[in-house]
């Protein structure tokens, strides 16, 4: 987007982190995420060196990425990349609401690329130059910003318990104090999640706190400033009211990666099963990449093969099904527990004259006899 978007914004004066370089490492790191050992003196989380402040001081590094559109350099036109996907919708609010015809509270949700010159690259899928957000500009009256703030908090906490399915030990919700706002928040709380990085204290086993959403009571800040820039209205008219405002904007903002990372690390697990190590991933059945898989005891057994896919093509117009003959019935088990499969269908040799076949779920490892009829009832059950 052009540079006068992020001149509003304030994108271009306050989207920077503070850097400090050690001396002995030669790395830089954001000083808000070293440890404080003294008067002006921080624990290089590399090398252990200590970073004096007064002789290695920190400098402010814009994160925008900037680019020349003009056909020549000697004029040039710049524009960013968009750092969050939040500009474009407050720069096309009027488009929407002239476009719907919606009245407030108005709700424009937005899933993309997002861009930031981390100079500090690293920490897996945490500090990246590009990356997948998800964000939610929902706009409210002024009066009732404050209660819409508090709600969008307990949903945005609740669906990563409920349609995600993390653990709820491994969140919490970290209100943000007056002096880390953001320069556009009157208020922000961040979900946080348990990601298995080493602890402050260095061990492996502690884990990490870190965001995996943040929740912001942006005001009328966008809107606002936008308007001043631009030269255009942006302001709502409430016809049943007959009141003019500038709406305020609550804005759950969440990493795609993030999440996906998050959703991984909670569900992966490795318990000990007749001596050896069963590695298995207790995803919610929703988000596993196959509902079943269907697997014939014996693949050289015509009719049983036969069976079996007669079984999983009837399934897979459904539900995500998969079907697998390639190995041992236990091997074809482990596979699917790897990858988070709820529940496995075995057709062996009594399938052919009983009519049933044997379903066995993921977690549990319990296995039932189910007619060949009734398995997509049964899957879809949860039993």
């Amino acid at each position: 987007m052009q540079e006068g978007v992020f001149k509003a914004s304030g994108h271009l004066e306050g989207f920077s982190d503070w850097l400090v370089d050690c001396p002995g490492c030669k790395k830089r790191f954001r000083i808000d995420k070293l440890d404080k050992k003294g008067e002006s003196e921080y624990q290089c989380p590399e090398c252990k060196e200590i970073i004096n402040t007064q002789k290695n001081k920190p400098r402010q590094f814009n994160l925008m990425l900037k680019t020349n559109m003009s056909a020549t350099e000697d004029e040039p036109y710049y524009a960013y990349l968009r750092p969050e996907t939040a500009q474009g919708i407050f720069v096309n609010f009027i488009n929407v609401l002239n476009t719907t015809n919606k009245k407030l509270p108005l709700g424009i949700a937005q899933i993309g690329k997002a861009f930031r010159n981390e100079v500090t690259t690293g920490s897996f899928v945490f500090r990246m130059k590009e990356f997948e957000q998800m964000e939610i500009e929902y706009f409210v009256n002024p009066a009732d910003a404050a209660s819409y703030y508090e709600s969008w908090v307990r949903e945005r906490f609740d669906f990563y318990i409920n349609k995600i399915g993390l653990r709820k030990e491994n969140l919490r919700l970290r209100k943000h104090e007056k002096d880390e706002l953001a320069h556009y928040a009157k208020a922000c709380t961040d979900i946080e999640f348990m990601f298995p990085f080493p602890a402050k204290d260095g061990s492996a086993s502690g884990g990490c706190w870190s965001e995996l959403e943040g929740i912001a009571n942006r005001g009328d800040f966008d809107l606002s400033e936008h308007a001043r820039v631009s030269k255009k209205d942006l302001m709502y008219f409430d016809s049943e009211k007959k009141e003019k405002f500038t709406p305020y904007v609550i804005e759950p903002s969440a990493g795609v990666d993030r999440t996906f990372f998050a959703v991984l690390s909670d569900a992966y697990h490795e318990e000990e099963v007749q001596g050896k190590t069963r590695v298995v991933l207790k995803i919610k059945p929703e988000l596993a990449p196959y509902r079943v898989a269907v697997l014939p005891l014996l693949k050289n057994r015509p009719e049983l093969v036969e069976l079996a896919k007669n079984i999983f093509y009837d399934i897979k117009k459904r539900i995500p099904a998969i079907y697998n003959d390639t190995g041992a019935i236990g091997k074809l088990y482990r596979r699917q527990d790897e990858v988070g499969t709820p529940f496995c269908v075995t057709v062996d040799v009594d399938s052919l004259g009983d009519g049933c076949v044997t379903v066995r779920e993921r977690d549990s490892m319990r296995q039932e006899r189910v007619a060949k009829e009734k398995v997509f009832d049964f899957i879809e059950k949860g039993n």
